[in-house]
């Protein structure tokens, strides 16, 4: 079996081996989801399957570099990613604005990539308490797979890298109101000599993404790898290729996130124009940052189709300025956006009936 290397035989196996191996597991989680005893943490954890598999759908697409390996690589990302989008849930719709319990319940994420930490009680800091051992098998579920990987020592030091961004992101982000800005801002001063043509908010939304770590451990399974590829997958994904993918994630939300009162990094821009040129900075830097990967042609893709499928969401057309914005958004992609933007469009129509 190949990485698919055209839009034509990546949608073929995205249909016929991703798909349907995605919604197997997530049916397994959702099973487990409805015995949590605790009313809210069971709650949370199905709403984040219902409302957000399309995260986990993404995600798995990846897992095609992992080749003959696909399958186990397919459901560490439908777990980890389970994971992200449960504690997101938790955090978002909390009980608790304490940036201890933000980190504890984050630990998840960090123990999930480390075979060697044994589960911690993550709900230490907050009142509710019996998942029935949910988060635990989730994380738990990700160490198996990581023990089976070749290449298990030389990649740790690039994903806990990738997991440390994310995890210190959802700790500032989700504290009070009036402390989540100035927070970023210092949060970013660390990192700022390292990613001069970026904003606090791009910096932010760069680290929010796990595409990286579903990139490191797909292509680790592998029988054939080295610590440059890791080295260069980092490079690549980090910050442009994730950031292009939280950016389009938050465009596309900034309604409901004004409803909800959330945190919003589109908000940040000075106006529409700045919006765009930057959309249209981030888009030419993924394309350039995955020229040195092997399987480039799949990479390309993956940034063509992150644009089409996200833009293709019914919450693009249902908001007018946002809609607008998105026409030119598209036109800066590459020669397969247009395609993956239909797809998407037919895929989420065929969903809804």
């Amino acid at each position: 079996m190949a990485v698919p290397s055209s839009a034509f035989s990546l949608m073929g196996q995205v249909y016929k081996h991703v798909l349907p191996k995605v919604h197997e597991e997530l049916n397994e989680w959702k099973a487990m989801a409805e015995a949590i005893p605790d009313k809210e943490l069971r709650t949370q954890a199905l709403a984040s399957i219902s409302t957000k598999t399309f995260h986990c759908e993404g995600g798995a697409i990846l897992g095609l570099l992992a080749l003959d390996r696909r399958e186990e690589a397919i459901r560490f990302i439908v777990a980890y990613q389970t994971i992200s989008d449960y504690l997101d849930n938790l955090c978002d719709r909390s009980t608790s604005l304490n940036p201890n319990d933000f980190r504890s319940l984050h630990e998840a994420m960090y123990h999930a990539l480390t075979p060697e930490e044994s589960p911690i009680n993550y709900y230490q800091f907050r009142t509710e308490q019996d998942d029935g051992g949910y988060l635990q098998q989730l994380v738990q579920t990700c160490q198996s797979i990581i023990r089976t990987l070749p290449y298990r020592k030389k990649i740790t030091s690039f994903t806990h890298e990738l997991a440390t961004y994310y995890i210190d992101l959802q700790v500032h982000k989700h504290v009070k109101v009036e402390e989540r800005v100035p927070r970023l801002v210092a949060w970013f001063e660390r990192y700022k000599g390292k990613f001069p043509n970026m904003s606090w908010y791009e910096f932010s939304a760069c680290a929010g993404s796990t595409l990286g770590i579903f990139c490191l451990i797909s292509y680790s399974l592998r029988k054939q790898c080295s610590e440059d590829l890791f080295s260069q997958v980092v490079k690549s994904y980090f910050p442009w290729v994730q950031g292009l993918h939280i950016l389009l994630d938050y465009f596309i939300d900034q309604q409901e996130d004004r409803d909800g009162g959330d945190l919003n990094f589109c908000f940040y821009y000075d106006d529409e124009e700045q919006l765009k040129k930057r959309f249209a900075f981030f888009i030419r830097q993924a394309d350039e940052s995955v020229q040195q990967l092997p399987d480039v042609k799949f990479h390309q893709m993956i940034n063509d189709g992150m644009l089409g499928i996200y833009l293709a969401d019914r919450k693009v057309s249902e908001q007018k300025d946002v809609a607008e914005v998105s026409k030119y958004i598209r036109k800066q992609g590459g020669r397969w956006t247009n395609f993956f933007y239909i797809n998407g469009l037919i895929y989420r129509r065929l969903k809804r009936r």
